[in-house]
């Protein structure tokens, strides 16, 4: 493959692609190319560059000649090997190199990509380096040999056990209570960095699905779909569990459901994790995203801390970190980043955080919950339409004259006192996504359809 669809495999945030039509192992070279004179550029001290992948039936072709490409800006490669994300990012920060984690997280198996990190696990963004990444490959590929992985070299690294040591670090091990866990792990990364977090702590943990498939003959490895958590909330309750966990295929992303089977959505679980990460740390800054509940920094203000909204994307969430020393971060898709993580996302540790807060709590996650959960919201709805930024201006200016306060922070937010909803283009397709919240079931069902008639009226949507 020697024109590969450029602007259809760099995204916002990551490279992802069908494999081998838009992602093949000359790509993957072209792309290491890229990416290791972006890190001499950036870096000019660094000598390595850390290479992980998930499960992927294509992993280790694509791996290899990433590694081969990354070796000719004079770079070495350190290959951690089958790892989660949190843990390349973990990789990243403790040997202090840039990073490569090859994964396609819980897109369908045909998919692979690349998720890259500056050393310290500094995200690359389409903003923040990705669009010369790309520029540089594609004036690599004319140069990829016939075999993309000849001669690909790295040293061997096996940093689970480190890994493992370094979640626990971010609770009381002391105060953990035995409970039953069960986790979904959907044949995806959380198969091996699950047993391994969990090996010596009091809970007795019920891995669904362990083994490692990238065909995922289960279920998809997209767990923000509820009805991929099917199989896990049918075993919570079958084992009388006191709480489930659903990871994505590489394992940085979780969502909970509590002992009665019923999912807890993003915001809630980043409003417990907020409170508690407050407690231990008085007064700290913590990040919510535009999309996540109004009871988030409501929360983090009665833990005396202080909210600050970002957008949507670890790559703005992490540089605001940065900026600003906060303590945590939450978004409502089950991203949760940390500090003390080299201000990386990891759902594992968001999960032992949570279980330190039930354990100390000493009642039912159904009960938890309940101070975390003041407001009804839609899920995020997707819309096709021809134009969607267009649609955009035309829906705030409608909304406006509703008496709607609107900012376009991140997409448009529209806020009127008793609800709220946010629209924002995506990325990558010609969507829009949709978020309501309001004050109950009712009226967030009354207020998504009277947005998506504004939207359909103003846009000509279709299916």
């Amino acid at each position: 493959m020697k024109t590969p669809p450029w602007s259809s495999i760099f995204k916002a945030y990551d490279v992802r692609g069908t494999v081998p039509d838009q992602l093949d192992a000359e790509v993957a070279w072209a792309i290491g190319a890229g990416f290791g004179r972006f890190v001499r550029d950036r870096e000019p001290d660094a000598t390595r560059v850390v290479v992980g992948r998930d499960m992927r039936e294509s992993g280790p072709e694509l791996a290899r000649a990433l590694t081969a490409g990354i070796a000719t800006a004079g770079l070495s490669v350190v290959d951690v090997g089958l790892c989660s994300t949190d843990l390349l990012y973990f990789a990243s920060g403790r040997l202090k190199a840039a990073g490569a984690m090859l994964t396609a997280s819980h897109n369908p198996a045909r998919y692979n990509g690349i998720k890259l990190c500056l050393s310290g696990a500094v995200p690359i963004g389409e903003e923040s380096g990705l669009a010369e990444i790309r520029a540089s490959a594609e004036a690599a590929i004319s140069a990829a040999p016939a075999d993309p992985g000849a001669g690909a070299s790295a040293e061997v690294r096996d940093l689970l056990g480190a890994f493992a040591a370094h979640v626990h670090s971010f609770v009381d091990l002391s105060a953990l209570a035995p409970l039953r866990v069960v986790a979904d792990t959907a044949n995806g990364m959380g198969g091996l960095v699950c047993p391994a977090v969990f090996a010596e702590l009091p809970f007795s943990l019920d891995v669904l699905f362990p083994e490692l498939d990238g065909s995922f003959p289960n279920h998809p490895a997209d767990p923000i779909q509820t009805e991929n958590q099917a199989a896990l909330r049918a075993r919570v309750l079958e084992s009388a569990a006191d709480v489930g966990l659903a990871f994505d295929g590489d394992a940085d992303r979780v969502f909970l459901v509590d002992e009665k089977a019923q999912p807890l959505s993003g915001s809630t679980t980043t409003a417990i994790v907020a409170a508690a990460m407050l407690d231990k740390n008085p007064g700290g800054i913590v990040l919510h995203n535009c999309i996540c509940s109004h009871a988030v920094p409501e929360v983090v203000r009665e833990h005396g801390g202080t909210p600050v909204r970002t957008r949507v994307g670890h790559s703005f969430i992490k540089a605001v970190m940065a900026e600003t020393g906060a303590i945590f971060g939450g978004e409502h898709s089950g991203h949760y980043y940390f500090r003390e993580n080299f201000r990386a996302d990891s759902g594992i540790i968001a999960a032992l955080v949570v279980l330190e807060v039930l354990s100390r709590a000493g009642v039912p996650l159904s009960e938890l919950r309940r101070p975390f959960e003041r407001y009804s919201d839609s899920g995020e709805i997707n819309t096709e339409v021809a134009d969607p930024r267009a649609v955009v201006a035309r829906v705030a200016e409608a909304v406006s004259g509703w008496g709607a306060a609107v900012d376009f922070f991140d997409g448009l937010t529209a806020e009127f006192g008793d609800w709220w909803f946010n629209l924002r283009p995506s990325n990558t397709e010609p969507l829009l996504r949709l978020n309501v919240e309001a004050a109950d079931a009712a009226s967030c069902a009354s207020r998504v359809d009277e947005v998506l008639d504004l939207v359909r009226t103003l846009g000509e949507a279709h299916a």
